[in-house]
Protein backbone atom coordinates (compact mmCIF):
# COMPACT_ATOMS: atom_id res chain seq x y z
CA UNK A 1 0.00 0.00 0.00
CA UNK A 2 1.25 3.48 -0.87
CA UNK A 3 1.11 5.90 2.06
CA UNK A 4 1.65 9.66 2.04
CA UNK A 5 2.38 11.35 5.37
CA UNK A 6 1.70 15.10 5.25
CA UNK A 7 3.23 16.40 8.47
CA UNK A 8 5.84 19.05 9.28
CA UNK A 9 6.94 17.59 12.64
CA UNK A 10 9.48 14.76 12.21
CA UNK A 11 8.59 13.11 15.53
CA UNK A 12 4.96 12.74 14.46
CA UNK A 13 5.99 11.38 11.06
CA UNK A 14 8.22 8.86 12.85
CA UNK A 15 5.28 7.78 15.02
CA UNK A 16 3.17 7.10 11.91
CA UNK A 17 5.99 5.14 10.31
CA UNK A 18 6.46 3.08 13.47
CA UNK A 19 2.74 2.28 13.55
CA UNK A 20 2.77 1.22 9.89
CA UNK A 21 5.84 -0.95 10.46
CA UNK A 22 4.14 -2.57 13.44
CA UNK A 23 1.03 -3.33 11.38
CA UNK A 24 3.10 -4.89 8.58
CA UNK A 25 5.13 -6.96 11.07
CA UNK A 26 1.87 -8.45 12.38
CA UNK A 27 0.52 -9.06 8.87
CA UNK A 28 3.14 -10.28 6.41
CA UNK A 29 0.75 -9.78 3.48
CA UNK A 30 0.85 -6.00 4.10
CA UNK A 31 3.76 -3.84 2.98
CA UNK A 32 3.84 -0.05 3.01
CA UNK A 33 5.66 2.27 0.62
CA UNK A 34 5.88 5.50 2.63
CA UNK A 35 6.41 9.02 1.27
CA UNK A 36 6.48 12.26 3.30
CA UNK A 37 5.58 15.88 2.53
CA UNK A 38 6.09 18.71 5.00
CA UNK A 39 4.13 21.54 3.37
CA UNK A 40 1.12 22.16 1.12
CA UNK A 41 3.10 22.69 -2.09
CA UNK A 42 5.06 19.43 -1.83
CA UNK A 43 1.98 17.48 -0.76
CA UNK A 44 -0.14 18.80 -3.64
CA UNK A 45 2.60 17.93 -6.14
CA UNK A 46 2.69 14.34 -4.84
CA UNK A 47 -1.11 14.16 -4.99
CA UNK A 48 -1.12 15.33 -8.64
CA UNK A 49 1.66 12.89 -9.51
CA UNK A 50 -0.46 10.07 -8.09
CA UNK A 51 -2.96 10.71 -10.89
CA UNK A 52 -0.30 9.74 -13.45
CA UNK A 53 1.77 7.21 -11.54
CA UNK A 54 1.05 5.00 -8.53
CA UNK A 55 -2.11 5.60 -6.56
CA UNK A 56 -2.04 6.72 -2.94
CA UNK A 57 -3.93 4.31 -0.68
CA UNK A 58 -3.70 6.21 2.63
CA UNK A 59 -2.88 9.81 3.53
CA UNK A 60 -2.01 10.90 7.06
CA UNK A 61 -2.93 14.58 6.99
CA UNK A 62 -2.07 17.32 9.45
CA UNK A 63 -4.29 20.42 9.42
CA UNK A 64 -1.85 23.15 10.41
CA UNK A 65 0.69 23.25 7.58
CA UNK A 66 2.73 25.95 5.82
CA UNK A 67 0.42 27.29 3.07
CA UNK A 68 1.18 27.03 -0.63
CA UNK A 69 3.30 29.81 -2.12
CA UNK A 70 0.37 31.07 -4.21
CA UNK A 71 -1.93 31.19 -1.16
CA UNK A 72 -4.53 28.95 -2.78
CA UNK A 73 -3.99 26.03 -0.37
CA UNK A 74 -3.87 27.47 3.12
CA UNK A 75 -4.18 24.41 5.31
CA UNK A 76 -4.41 20.66 5.44
CA UNK A 77 -8.18 21.00 5.16
CA UNK A 78 -7.78 22.46 1.66
CA UNK A 79 -5.47 19.56 0.78
CA UNK A 80 -8.03 17.09 2.10
CA UNK A 81 -10.72 18.60 -0.13
CA UNK A 82 -8.43 18.25 -3.16
CA UNK A 83 -7.62 14.64 -2.26
CA UNK A 84 -11.34 13.81 -2.04
CA UNK A 85 -11.86 15.39 -5.46
CA UNK A 86 -8.79 14.01 -7.28
CA UNK A 87 -8.26 10.68 -5.49
CA UNK A 88 -11.71 9.60 -4.23
CA UNK A 89 -10.54 6.09 -3.34
CA UNK A 90 -7.75 7.31 -1.08
CA UNK A 91 -8.37 6.87 2.63
CA UNK A 92 -7.67 10.00 4.68
CA UNK A 93 -6.60 9.96 8.32
CA UNK A 94 -6.68 13.43 9.85
CA UNK A 95 -4.39 14.03 12.81
CA UNK A 96 -4.40 17.44 14.47
CA UNK A 97 -3.86 19.22 17.77
CA UNK A 98 -7.08 21.22 17.30
CA UNK A 99 -10.05 19.98 19.31
CA UNK A 100 -12.31 23.02 18.98
CA UNK A 101 -15.86 22.05 18.05
CA UNK A 102 -16.14 24.51 15.17
CA UNK A 103 -12.82 23.40 13.67
CA UNK A 104 -13.56 19.69 13.97
CA UNK A 105 -17.10 20.10 12.66
CA UNK A 106 -15.79 22.01 9.63
CA UNK A 107 -13.31 19.21 8.86
CA UNK A 108 -16.00 16.55 9.15
CA UNK A 109 -18.29 18.36 6.76
CA UNK A 110 -15.63 19.28 4.19
CA UNK A 111 -13.57 16.05 4.18
CA UNK A 112 -15.45 13.34 6.12
CA UNK A 113 -12.16 11.54 6.88
CA UNK A 114 -11.83 7.79 7.31
CA UNK A 115 -9.86 8.41 10.49
CA UNK A 116 -9.87 11.46 12.74
CA UNK A 117 -7.31 11.67 15.52
CA UNK A 118 -6.53 14.36 18.06
CA UNK A 119 -2.80 14.22 18.70
CA UNK A 120 -3.20 14.70 22.45
CA UNK A 121 -5.26 11.47 22.55
CA UNK A 122 -2.69 9.39 20.73
CA UNK A 123 -0.55 6.53 21.92
CA UNK A 124 1.45 4.01 19.83
CA UNK A 125 -1.26 1.42 20.49
CA UNK A 126 -4.05 3.71 19.32
CA UNK A 127 -2.15 4.66 16.15
CA UNK A 128 -1.76 0.98 15.26
CA UNK A 129 -5.46 0.39 15.92
CA UNK A 130 -6.41 3.37 13.75
CA UNK A 131 -4.33 2.08 10.83
CA UNK A 132 -5.77 -1.44 11.14
CA UNK A 133 -9.37 -0.23 11.29
CA UNK A 134 -9.03 2.13 8.31
CA UNK A 135 -7.37 -0.58 6.20
CA UNK A 136 -10.26 -2.91 7.06
CA UNK A 137 -12.69 -0.27 5.80
CA UNK A 138 -13.96 0.90 9.19
CA UNK A 139 -13.81 4.52 10.37
CA UNK A 140 -11.68 5.28 13.41
CA UNK A 141 -12.06 8.33 15.68
CA UNK A 142 -10.10 9.15 18.82
CA UNK A 143 -11.95 9.85 22.08
CA UNK A 144 -12.10 13.66 21.72
CA UNK A 145 -13.62 13.27 18.26
CA UNK A 146 -16.24 10.84 19.55
CA UNK A 147 -17.15 13.36 22.25
CA UNK A 148 -17.64 16.01 19.56
CA UNK A 149 -19.84 13.70 17.49
CA UNK A 150 -22.14 13.20 20.47
CA UNK A 151 -22.63 16.97 20.70
CA UNK A 152 -22.60 17.67 16.99
CA UNK A 153 -26.34 18.11 16.60
CA UNK A 154 -26.12 21.38 18.51
CA UNK A 155 -23.45 22.78 16.19
CA UNK A 156 -24.66 23.25 12.62
CA UNK A 157 -22.49 26.19 11.60
CA UNK A 158 -19.73 25.48 9.10
CA UNK A 159 -16.75 27.71 8.35
CA UNK A 160 -16.54 27.26 4.59
CA UNK A 161 -13.72 27.66 2.08
CA UNK A 162 -14.47 31.33 1.42
CA UNK A 163 -14.55 32.11 5.16
CA UNK A 164 -11.15 30.48 5.62
CA UNK A 165 -9.68 32.35 2.66
CA UNK A 166 -11.12 35.60 4.01
CA UNK A 167 -9.48 34.99 7.39
CA UNK A 168 -6.22 34.06 5.68
CA UNK A 169 -6.16 37.23 3.56
CA UNK A 170 -6.98 39.41 6.58
CA UNK A 171 -4.15 37.75 8.50
CA UNK A 172 -1.79 38.69 5.63
CA UNK A 173 -2.84 42.31 5.88
CA UNK A 174 -4.90 42.40 2.67
CA UNK A 175 -7.04 45.56 2.56
CA UNK A 176 -10.84 45.41 2.35
CA UNK A 177 -10.87 47.21 -1.01
CA UNK A 178 -8.53 44.54 -2.41
CA UNK A 179 -10.56 41.55 -1.25
CA UNK A 180 -13.24 41.61 -4.01
CA UNK A 181 -10.40 41.03 -6.51
CA UNK A 182 -9.37 37.87 -4.61
CA UNK A 183 -12.67 36.47 -3.32
CA UNK A 184 -15.80 35.87 -5.46
CA UNK A 185 -17.79 38.36 -3.37
CA UNK A 186 -18.70 42.03 -3.38
CA UNK A 187 -17.30 44.30 -0.68
CA UNK A 188 -20.72 44.36 1.03
CA UNK A 189 -20.90 40.55 1.04
CA UNK A 190 -17.38 40.36 2.49
CA UNK A 191 -18.37 42.77 5.27
CA UNK A 192 -21.42 40.59 6.05
CA UNK A 193 -19.24 37.48 6.23
CA UNK A 194 -16.81 39.24 8.53
CA UNK A 195 -19.64 40.31 10.87
CA UNK A 196 -20.96 36.73 10.97
CA UNK A 197 -17.48 35.39 11.74
CA UNK A 198 -17.19 37.83 14.63
CA UNK A 199 -20.48 36.49 15.98
CA UNK A 200 -19.30 32.89 15.59
CA UNK A 201 -16.01 33.59 17.37
CA UNK A 202 -17.76 35.66 20.03
CA UNK A 203 -15.90 38.90 19.29
CA UNK A 204 -18.91 41.04 18.37
CA UNK A 205 -18.19 44.77 17.95
CA UNK A 206 -14.46 44.14 18.32
CA UNK A 207 -11.57 44.72 15.95
CA UNK A 208 -10.37 42.54 13.09
CA UNK A 209 -7.25 41.83 15.13
CA UNK A 210 -9.35 40.19 17.85
CA UNK A 211 -11.24 38.21 15.21
CA UNK A 212 -7.94 36.93 13.80
CA UNK A 213 -6.63 36.07 17.27
CA UNK A 214 -9.79 34.04 17.98
CA UNK A 215 -9.62 32.34 14.56
CA UNK A 216 -5.97 31.44 15.09
CA UNK A 217 -6.67 29.97 18.52
CA UNK A 218 -9.29 27.73 16.93
CA UNK A 219 -6.94 26.68 14.12
CA UNK A 220 -8.57 28.40 11.16
CA UNK A 221 -5.44 30.37 10.23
Amino acid sequence: MNVLIVEDHPLISDAYENALNHVSSNNTSLKFDIDIATNCDDAYLKIKNALKNKAIDIVFLDIKLPPSKDGKIISGEDLGIKIKMLLPNTKIIIATTYNDNYRMNSIFKSINPDGFLIKNDLSPKELVLAVEKVIEGDPYYSKSVIKLMRNQASNNFMIDDIDRKLLYELSRGTKMNELPQILPLSKAAIERRKRLLKEVFNVNNKSDRELLEAAEQKGFI
